[in-house]
This record gives structure tokens, C-alpha cells and sequence, in this order.
């Protein structure tokens, strides 16, 4: 296991500023390519403003329920977004980014705060859950989710992540042309 306090302040900066793109990126691409990720989403109501941040301005991502009930990355909002989670501390985000926490221990540990309807929270974490479980490999997700889908089938597995990771790329792609 890795220190938090052995990484530089500046590195976790780093880290947990790309990890939080590629995961709101993921998460985003994997509400177009997963069949439950897709349900999950479904039942968000169109318009709906989640986010993820680090406190107290630190790295975040928004997206926002699309009306065919997809999410989509918004650069900002104006107003206050329906459901924040919010990390209290960097350290505790680089925790979770590197894998060495679950979002579930997170919120056991008091690391982070859900601003916003806890039904909400738990269906963005079922979310996020899935969407790791695809993207990661089997012996990161395990520690990554709370419990790693056990029928998911390796290809299955493999089609979805070369699917979304694809549609990731792409959205860095078109960001930079």
C-alpha cells in the first residue's frame, strides 16, 4: 500500500485531477455502452446535475441527465447541482483514486459527503461500481468496488471496457482538435 503521505501533495494533485477526468469521462460513456449503468441513469430525471469534487476547490467533474437519459459533461452549471459527492480532503480522494479504498469504506471512514438525496448517492455509486468493475482489471476492481459482479463474464468484460475506453479516447481526441 501506498502512504498518502509518502506521494507529494503536487503528484496527488495530479493524479487525482486525471483520474477524475477519465472517470467522469467513463462514467459518461459507460451511461451509452452498459446496459445497467443505463438503467441506473434512467431513473435520474431529465436535467438532473450530479457531480463529484474535492474540497474545497479541488479537481471536479458535473454531468447532467440528458432527455434520452444519458449523461453528458457539463464544464460548469449555475446552479447548485441536485447531488454533489464531495471528497473532505485530497488525500482522501487519492485514497480511492489509487485503489486502495473503496467509495464504500470512503463513506464508512467519513472521507466524503453526499450533498443531495441519499437514493440519489447510492445509485450514482452503483454507477461508478459497475463502470470500475468493466474498466478495471478483475484484481484492481475487486478493491475498487465494494462487491465485484460475479457474473460478469470476461467477454463481456473485455467488450464493454475496449467500448468505452474507445468512446473515452474519442472525447479526448475531439477535445483536442
Amino acid at each position: 500500500m501506498i502512504s498518502t503521505k509518502s506521494v507529494k501533495p503536487a503528484l496527488q494533485l495530479n493524479y487525482v485531477k486525471l483520474m477524475m477526468d477519465v472517470i467522469g469521462r467513463g462514467l459518461v460513456m459507460a451511461s451509452q455502452v452498459d446496459k445497467e449503468v443505463k438503467q441506473e441513469v434512467a431513473k435520474f430525471p431529465v436535467g438532473f446535475v450530479l457531480s463529484m469534487k474535492v474540497f474545497p476547490h479541488g479537481p471536479a467533474f458535473i454531468a447532467k441527465v440528458t432527455e434520452d437519459y444519458q449523461l453528458k459533461l457539463l464544464s460548469s452549471v449555475e446552479t447548485k447541482p441536485d447531488l454533489t459527492i464531495t471528497f473532505k480532503h485530497l488525500s482522501h480522494a487519492f485514497l480511492v483514486f489509487s485503489f486502495q479504498e473503496s467509495t464504500a469504506q470512503a463513506f464508512a471512514h467519513d472521507r466524503m459527503i453526499a450533498d443531495g438525496d441519499v437514493a440519489y448517492a447510492i445509485r450514482l455509486v452503483r454507477c461508478l461500481n459497475k463502470m470500475e468493475s468493466l474498466i478495471l482489471p478483475k484484481l484492481v476492481a475487486e478493491l475498487a468496488v465494494k462487491q465485484y459482479p460475479h457474473e460478469l463474464s470476461l467477454k463481456e468484460k473485455l467488450n464493454s471496457a475496449a467500448n468505452i475506453y474507445l468512446k473515452v479516447a474519442q472525447s479526448y481526441f475531439k477535445r483536442s482538435v
